[in-house]
């Protein structure tokens, strides 16, 4: 017996067959819609028009975010294709850096469920509860344990808003289709006791599993998604630092996986450090990196860049040399004690020193921060950059907006408005002594969604550095004169479904020439790719 097809309110209530006030006549009587419907028939961009309308009354932006994936929950297409036409003004919603806040009114603020959750009482029968999920060709996975949330810290299951919000830029950024990506959370309970005690949390209460428990829960995760989707590409995100780490070493060689926070970062960081230096003219070979912070954000950048230096002509030695870390201990020095394994090749022969000592006597000409801490760069430390270099650069890259080490308006005036300055979090224009910047974000999302497509498109077996490193050449070179010119040293997020697509061509590219793509190679790559991407209009 064939399957009915869906009509009437049962396609009114399917968010990816809905159109709304759009369906045509024809399709009215069709489906047995005629009646259910006003009688006016509207384009897409109307109902965009009134969309935008209703968004733009709305008195906070996590009231807008809740309006946004309402709108995602009743009609798929529409909730795309207004977010590719105005990714400048929804990103920020969608993402970060409401989607901070939205995580930590997760369970408040919760409609309808999105994602799928794994707990403990889950071992042993992962496989049989992942056949659960409705769509079977999934091609993009992004999980976390929810435990070191932006800079919030452990928010448990509440982290969920992450993947969701990752997996939505994923398809308006990149254009992976919706049906193919899939939101995971793996609740293993929280440490927050704030979170434990609110009636209204939805994850698990009771503290975190950790060590051989955690591990073997995670194991038949992703061994799981291995028989069950074996196309998918497994996106880590917002795991701590050790988990971070130990995750990536076990799984980079053994699935098709990366980590966003690691991985991710260091290519928009890198991407962002080839065009400043282009901007101030100086050598890539000769810069010197200071870090603010010593996580698995800024050492993932940090492991980026040396093999970076090393193609431009440096000896591993001298590219770790390039590169200097200060945590809240002051700088990392060989001497010290309790080193973390990732901190350990680059903790230099030097006595220890605290933050301003280290500037002025590293004298670095690139300043970047993953603190968490907001106004961890004082006017002091600023200022000195700027005395020691004609343009300094300075990344102030902590999410969300209230955890930036520093603002660009901050950054432009401690400078005399000499600094090339990004941020993590979208800025305001600034004006300063008749000059106007706009600086750039140097927000991952410039980066994940052309990987992940480049990846699927030559079913790559494995995420090489190399892949990252063509990534953030391509990202800087659709960096615009006229951007250059106004201080901002990555392209327009309007931009952002174009340089996803030299991303991926780039990324797919470096498959192949390193033998590590599982699909013959087309003889047209770009076409290849086009033929993938999901286009929500109607």
């Amino acid at each position: 017996m064939s399957k009915r097809s869906p009509r009437g309110f049962d396609v009114l209530h399917n968010p990816k067959l809905n159109k709304g006030t759009a369906f045509s006549q024809e399709e009215r009587d069709a489906l047995g819609l005629t009646g259910l419907l006003p009688v006016t028939i509207t384009t897409q961009q109307t109902q965009i028009s009134r969309v935008l309308n209703n968004l733009r009354r709305k008195s906070s932006d996590i009231e807008r975010y809740i309006f946004l994936f309402a709108l995602q929950g009743r009609n798929e297409r529409l909730f795309y294709r207004l977010l590719i036409e105005h990714i400048e003004e929804l990103m920020p919603i969608i993402y970060t850096p409401t989607v901070g806040e939205a995580c930590q009114k997760f369970a408040h603020i919760f409609r309808e469920p999105r994602g799928f959750y794994i707990t403990p009482q889950d071992r042993g029968r992962i496989k049989s509860i992942l056949e659960n999920w409705p769509e079977k060709d999934i091609r993009m996975i992004v999980v976390t344990d929810g435990q070191r949330i932006l800079g919030l810290g452990d928010l448990g299951a509440n982290g969920m808003g992450i993947p969701i919000g990752k997996l939505s830029l994923y398809t308006a950024g990149a254009g992976i289709a919706p049906e193919q990506c899939l939101p995971v959370m793996l609740d293993v309970g929280s440490n927050n006791s704030q979170l434990i005690n609110d009636p209204l949390y939805l994850g698990l209460k009771q503290p975190r599993i950790s060590g051989d428990d955690y591990l073997q829960l995670v194991d038949e995760f992703v061994s799981t998604v291995q028989d069950v989707f074996p196309k998918a590409v497994i996106q880590f995100e917002d795991f701590i630092t050790a988990n971070a780490y130990s995750l990536l070493n076990i799984y980079r060689d053994r699935v098709c996986c990366f980590n966003d926070d690691i991985q991710g970062t260091a290519a928009v960081v890198l991407s962002g450090i080839y065009t400043a230096l282009e901007l101030s003219e100086q050598s890539f070979t000769d810069c010197r990196i200071m870090f603010l912070g010593a996580g698995s954000a800024a050492t993932g950048m940090a492991d980026l860049l040396v093999p970076a230096l090393c193609e431009a002509g440096l000896s591993e030695n001298e590219a770790r040399q390039c590169l200097w870390f200060v945590d809240r201990n002051g700088l990392l020095v060989k001497n010290r004690e309790f080193l973390n394994p990732h901190n350990l090749p680059y903790a230099h022969r030097h006595e220890n020193a605290d933050f301003i000592s280290a500037i002025n006597s590293i004298r670095p000409n690139i300043l970047i921060g993953a603190t968490g801490v907001h106004g961890a760069f004082s006017k002091e430390a600023i200022s000195l950059m700027a005395s020691i270099n004609q343009q300094p650069i300075i990344f102030a890259l902590s999410n969300p907006t209230s955890h930036a080490e520093c603002t660009a308006q901050q950054a432009y005036e401690w400078t005399d408005g000499r600094v090339i300055f990004a941020s993590g979090s979208p800025s305001k224009t600034v004006s300063y002594r008749g000059q106007v910047f706009k600086p750039g974000q140097g927000n991952n999302a410039y980066i994940f969604p052309g990987i992940g497509l480049g990846v699927i498109a030559c079913r790559a077996s494995y995420i090489s550095d190399e892949m990252f490193m063509a990534a953030a050449r391509a990202l800087s070179s659709q960096v615009s004169s006229s951007q250059l010119e106004q201080g901002n040293i990555f392209p327009s997020l309007s931009q952002l479904r174009q340089v996803s697509f030299q991303i991926a061509l780039a990324v797919a590219d470096t498959a192949y020439r390193q033998n590590l793509a599982q699909i013959p190679q087309p003889e047209n790559i770009s076409a290849a790719i086009s033929e993938l991407i999901y286009d929500p209009t109607y």
